[in-house]
């Protein structure tokens, strides 16, 4: 591992009544410690994974629209609210690597079009606009993903089936077996939480904690879906 902690510098920060302060999870923060090299966010939505890794992302000084340190184009809204509020201590630090924003992909796309002039070698030799949005999304990380570098990833399930999950999964483990990378993920899918070398964190419940895989409500909600389909089913639309 490259980011072994990310501290919230609270003495910074005016007030917790404004955005992104007001997040509880972000309010509770003081530091986080990353004990293995695959580290995932989970939590509901608006839960606050999304505003830390973009932070992360702009104090690794990577394009918070989606990219590394290299690509330069601007997407509204894009900013990282939290990104000034963050220290993140590195052992040793690298330089290297990428921030998928999966909600900003397709102008990241764009951009490569626009200034790739070596036949799109890093995505597979062909315009990521050329293949379908899983494709493009296995291209980043088969071709791009290289070298000693740290990936943020925000929601990367978002294209993928769930075959292609699993292939992504071989891919994180290529990688981070080669003592060469670390992830930092966050997701909602269970089939990439069940990765079995990572640590959870949970922005749930007003607190950034470690969970274990079973008691994630990825699992339990979609184990109990599959166990009892019908059921759910019916008192879901018979109550509509």
């Amino acid at each position: 591992m490259f980011l072994k902690r990310i501290s919230l510098l609270r003495e910074n920060i005016s007030s917790f009544s404004d955005y992104p302060f007001s997040i509880p999870a972000i309010k509770s923060l003081n530091e986080i410690e990353l004990s293995r090299s695959t580290t995932f966010f989970v939590g509901e939505n608006g839960s606050g994974k999304s505003t830390l890794i973009e932070a992360i992302a702009y104090q690794c000084n990577f394009n918070t629209a989606g990219g590394g340190r290299n690509n330069y184009y601007e997407v509204p809204k894009s900013e990282a609210a939290l990104g000034d509020y963050i220290r993140l201590s590195w052992l040793p630090k690298v330089s290297h690597g990428f921030f998928l924003r999966a909600e900003s992909f397709y102008h990241f796309a764009s951009h490569i079009d626009e200034v790739d002039d070596t036949g799109f070698r890093s995505y597979g030799s062909r315009s990521l606009h050329h293949q379908s949005h899983g494709e493009s999304f296995l291209a980043l990380f088969l071709h791009r993903f290289k070298g000693k570098a740290v990936y943020l990833l925000d929601e990367p399930e978002a294209a993928l089936s769930p075959s292609r999950q699993l292939a992504f999964l071989k891919i994180l483990n290529h990688l981070t077996n080669s003592g060469n990378a670390q992830f930092v993920i966050a997701t909602h899918s269970p089939i990439l939480l069940g990765y079995p070398h990572a640590s959870i964190l949970s922005f749930d419940n007003g607190k950034i904690e470690p969970i274990d895989y079973e008691m994630t409500d990825h699992y339990q909600i979609t184990k109990y879906f599959l166990n009892h389909r019908e059921k759910i089913l019916a008192d879901i639309l018979n109550n509509d």
